[in-house]
């Protein structure tokens, strides 16, 4: 037998050329993520310079009206908000419990070879254009559907956007749920299993309690997708450039996303009034924060609610 020579740590050590390999790759990913910084910093920079300018120069009581309509110098913001927290409301109404159906179907439910034919083919609905949808809710769910469980609503309505975007999201709800569904170590399953449990205890007492923190990650960002979400609600509840305070989801409406597209659409929509167009800065900002509270509250309830195995 051939003696096996003493280890010295130098034979452990990386050569000069695998050391400067791994310092390349780490500057490359770190200028990627400081350029994802700096990008994030010139967006909300170049939004608070236009925002300053609306803030300083409009007058309060435009803030406070009945209606938004730039063109005019009414900035009700109730307007716009009340409409992104319907469509929102709706769209969640919908994502949610089908989302996480499905999510709980293929997690727990479904064999392994429908589970890699149907969550493809769910996952397809996320690839379809927001316009498509914009257009399937305006020809299809508005006068189908809206329109003939409530004869007095408008062909464009909140509801039916509403709903159109809850499709757009049941997607991302559904496979970031099913992620965190089969992250659950198996040994859980077995250990209810072996006290007797059924199939439907064990999915929604042990593994749904078990990924609580991937489902309400999912939740918030199924939240931030529907706020932020521009064509279909511009097409299926569009109001053009203004609209009337309203709260009825049966009733025409727009939300801050829209209202910011139709004045920055090109067109005559920022003209009219000096602080139409600052205003667009200003509505962005305030989405921006809205999002960015979403996402901070999801990582405190996601660092409480976290189960780590």
């Amino acid at each position: 037998m051939t003696a096996i020579g003493t280890l010295r740590v130098s034979d452990l050590q990386a050569t000069p050329r695998r050391k400067r390999r791994n310092s390349i790759v780490r500057g490359v990913f770190f200028v990627m993520a400081l350029l994802s910084v700096v990008i994030s910093a010139l967006i909300i920079v170049s939004l608070i310079g236009e925002a300053w300018t609306f803030v300083s120069q409009v007058e309060v009581a435009t803030l406070w009206t009945d209606q938004w309509n730039p063109r005019q110098n009414s900035f009700d913001l109730r307007t716009i908000m009340v409409g992104s927290l319907i469509v929102t409301i709706v769209a969640m109404a919908v994502a949610i419990p089908v989302g996480f159906g499905a999510a709980i179907y293929l997690s727990e439910y479904a064999r392994p070879r429908v589970r890699r034919v149907l969550k493809p083919i769910l996952e397809i609905l996320a690839g379809i254009p927001s316009v498509v949808l914009g257009f399937f809710a305006l020809s299809f769910i508005s006068p189908d559907l809206v329109q003939r469980l409530f004869s007095d609503a408008n062909l464009l309505n909140m509801l039916a956007a509403g709903i159109g975007v809850g499709i757009l999201v049941i997607p991302l709800v559904a496979s970031v749920s099913e992620d965190a569904m089969r992250s659950v170590p198996q040994t859980l399953r077995e250990g209810a299993y072996a006290m007797g449990a059924r199939k439907i205890a064990v999915s929604t007492k042990v593994v749904v309690p078990a990924a609580i923190s991937g489902l309400v990650a999912a939740f918030i960002l199924a939240v931030s997708r529907a706020i932020g979400e521009t064509m279909v609600v511009l097409i299926a509840a569009g109001t053009g450039g203004s609209a009337r305070f309203t709260s009825n989801p049966l009733d025409p409406g727009i939300t801050m996303t829209a209202a910011m597209a139709t004045q920055a659409r090109g067109t005559d929509a920022v003209r009219g009034a000096d602080l139409a167009f600052p205003s667009l800065f200003f509505v962005g900002l305030l989405l921006f924060a809205i999002t960015l509270g979403l996402n901070l509250i999801a990582g405190r309830v996601v660092k409480r609610v976290r189960q780590v195995y």
